[in-house]
C-alpha cells in the first residue's frame, strides 16, 4: 500500500524549490561555462543577430575566407539557443544571464512536471515528492549549473508535462490531436533525441485512449486518428530541419556487435537514474579519461544491467499501478530497441547515460515505492546510497562553482570560459575593438568566438595525435581577408602544432607568435 500522506509533501517540495533558486541567484552571479552543443547553437544565434536567417550559422569560407557561407545546423535542434534568446531579447541581459534564466526555469518546470505525472499515473504525494528529491539530489541535475548543456536542460524541463498530457485523456477528441502535433515540434525543439521518447509517449496514449474498447477495429481506428498529427508533426520537422543537412544519424559505418550495443540499453535505469554514469565520470564513455579499466567496465556494465532487469521485473510484479507499469514497459523497451540498433550500427551517438534519461527518471517512482514496502535493514541501505549520491552531487557543485568564480575568465557574452584565461581574454577583447570589422580571429573552441562582437571568426578543429597527421585535410581556409588573430595553447608552440595551424592559412605568411599567459599564445599574420 502507499506510504501514509500528510503535509510532509508540500515541506519535500518546498525545499527542493528553494534549494533550486539558490542555485539559480548563484548562476546569476556567476553564469555557468557551455557545453560544446549549445557552443555551436549560439554561433547561430549570433549569426541571425547580425542578420543571417533562421539557424544559419554564418562563417567565413573555406573556399576563399573574404566571403561568408552559410550552412544550415541540423546536428543539434533549436531551442538550445531559442529559449537564451528568448530571455535576453525580454530582459535585456546578457548571453551568460540568460543561459542561467533558462536552466532556473527548466529546472523548475522539470521538477513540478514530473511530480504533477506521478502523482496523475497513481502514485501518493510522498512517494511523487520524495521522486523528485531524490532527482534533485542527482549530479545530472546539478550538471547545467555548472555547464549549460542545452538540449538536456530543455527536454528535462519538458518530459514531465509531456508524459501528464499522454496519460491525461480518456478519449479522442481535438484536444489531443492538438497535443499530438503541438509537443512533436515542441520536443523537438527542445532535442532532436525526442523523437524515440515521442514515439513511446504517443504509444501510452494509445493504449489510454483505447483501453476500455473491447472491439480491436476500434483500437486500429484510434491509432490511425493519432498517427495523422503525428505523421504531419514528423514530416514539419524533417522537411524544414531535418533534411536540410546531417545529423547523427545520417551515416553508419556498418554493423558491429558488441556487448555494451546491448548492454548500456539494457543498464540504463541505473545508469540515468542512479548516477552510476555520473560517478565513474563516464562508464564507456570519458572526455577526462576512464577510472577503471576495460575489464572492470565490463563487469560493471553487466551487474548494472542484470540489477536493471531485476528492478524492472519487480516493478512490474509488486507494483498495483497500471499506468505506471505501461510507461516504463513502453518507455524500457522502445529505448533498448531504438539504442541497442543505434550503437550497433556504430552511429555518431555517444555511450553516456544522459541520452537515456527519461528510463532512469521513470524508474525512481517505482524504486522508491519498493523500498517502503521492505524491512527496515534494507531501507536504510537504500537511504544510505541517496545519502552518498547527494554528498558527491554537492560536491561536485561547490568544488566546480568555486572554480568557475576563481579561476575562469569571463568576458562580454558572460559566459564563462573554460578554455582561456582572463588577461588572454582582456586581451582579445582589445583587439577586437582595435580592428573593428576588419580582421578575422580563430579558436579551437566553439565557445570562444562568443566573445568577438565587432569581427568574423572561425572555429577550428582541435589538434591531437590522432588526427595531426590528416588535420590540414579538413581545416584549410584559403584566401585572405585582413589580419588573422589565431588563439592557441601554449603546448601548440612546443609540440609543433602551431606549424600545422599555420599551413591551413596559406593565404597568410610571417606569422608572428606572441605569449599571452602561461597557458596561452596567439598566432598573428598582419
Amino acid at each position: 500500500m502507499y506510504l501514509k500522506e500528510n503535509n510532509r509533501h508540500q515541506f519535500i517540495l518546498a525545499a527542493i524549490v528553494l534549494a533550486t533558486l539558490i542555485l539559480g541567484m548563484l548562476i546569476l552571479i556567476c553564469p555557468p561555462a557551455l557545453f560544446p552543443d549549445p557552443s555551436w547553437g549560439f554561433q547561430v544565434m549570433r549569426s541571425m543577430q547580425l542578420g543571417g536567417g533562421f539557424n544559419l550559422a554564418i562563417t567565413p569560407s573555406q573556399a576563399n575566407i573574404a566571403q561568408n557561407t552559410a550552412t544550415f545546423l541540423t546536428w543539434w535542434s533549436p531551442g538550445q539557443y531559442l529559449v537564451p534568446y528568448f530571455f535576453k531579447s525580454i530582459f535585456g541581459l546578457n548571453l551568460g544571464q540568460s543561459a542561467a534564466i533558462t536552466i532556473l526555469f527548466c529546472s523548475l518546470s522539470g521538477i513540478w512536471g514530473f511530480y504533477t505525472f506521478f502523482r496523475k499515473i497513481g502514485f501518493s504525494a510522498v512517494i511523487s515528492a520524495l521522486s523528485i528529491a531524490f532527482i534533485a539530489c542527482q549530479q545530472f541535475y546539478y550538471i547545467p549549473f555548472i555547464f549549460y548543456n542545452g538540449g538536456e536542460t530543455l527536454l528535462f524541463g519538458f518530459l514531465g508535462w509531456f508524459l501528464y498530457g499522454c496519460f491525461s485523456f480518456e478519449k479522442l477528441n481535438w484536444k489531443v490531436i492538438l497535443f499530438v502535433l503541438l509537443t512533436g515540434w515542441i520536443g523537438f525543439c527542445c532535442k532532436s533525441a525526442f523523437l524515440w521518447m515521442y514515439a513511446s509517449g504517443l504509444f501510452c496514449l494509445w493504449v489510454n485512449v483505447s483501453s476500455g474498447l473491447k472491439d480491436w477495429r476500434h483500437w486500429i481506428k484510434n491509432g490511425f486518428i493519432l498517427a495523422l498529427p503525428a505523421i504531419l508533426s514528423l514530416a514539419t520537422v524533417y522537411k524544414f530541419f531535418l533534411s536540410k543537412g546531417s545529423n547523427p544519424a545520417s551515416a553508419s559505418p556498418g554493423l558491429r556487435l558488441s556487448l555494451e550495443a546491448l548492454g548500456f540499453p539494457l543498464a540504463s535505469p541505473l545508469l540515468s537514474g542512479f548516477s552510476v554514469d555520473d560517478l565513474f565520470q563516464g562508464l564507456l564513455y570519458h572526455v577526462d579519461g576512464a577510472i577503471i579499466g576495460p575489464s572492470l567496465t565490463i563487469v560493471v556494465l553487466v551487474l548494472t544491467a542484470l540489477l536493471s532487469i531485476g528492478l524492472f521485473i519487480s516493478i512490474i510484479r509488486y507494483i498495483p499501478i497500471k499506468p505506471y507499469k505501461l510507461a516504463v514497459t513502453v518507455f524500457y523497451v522502445i529505448s533498448f530497441l531504438f539504442f541497442s540498433s543505434v550503437f550497433l550500427r556504430q552511429l555518431d551517438i555517444s555511450y553516456e547515460g544522459r541520452h537515456l534519461r527519461i528510463v532512469g527518471l521513470l524508474f525512481i517512482p517505482g524504486t522508491i515505492y519498493l523500498f517502503s514496502l521492505i524491512k527496515p535493514g534494507f531501507k536504510a541501505l537504500f537511504i544510505l546510497i541517496w545519502l552518498g549520491i547527494t554528498f558527491t552531487s554537492i560536491k561536485y557543485f561547490v568544488v566546480n562553482y568555486k572554480y568557475n568564480v576563481k579561476n575562469n575568465a569571463r568576458g562580454s557574452s558572460g559566459i564563462t570560459q573554460l578554455f582561456i584565461d582572463q588577461p588572454s581574454l582582456n586581451y582579445l577583447a582589445q583587439l577586437d575593438k582595435q580592428y573593428h570589422n576588419d580582421a578575422l580571429f580563430a579558436f579551437t573552441s566553439a565557445d570562444l568566438g562568443l566573445e568577438i562582437t565587432h569581427n568574423r571568426m572561425i572555429t577550428l578543429d582541435d589538434i591531437s595525435e590522432d588526427n595531426a597527421d590528416t588535420y590540414t585535410d579538413n581545416n584549410v581556409y584559403e584566401g585572405h581577408a585582413g589580419p588573422l588573430f589565431i588563439l592557441l595553447p601554449a603546448r601548440y608552440a612546443t609540440n609543433g602544432y602551431a606549424d600545422v595551424i599555420r599551413k591551413c592559412f596559406p593565404g597568410y605568411s610571417n606569422f608572428s607568435i606572441k605569449k599571452l599567459s602561461k597557458g596561452y599564445i596567439l598566432l598573428s599574420a598582419l
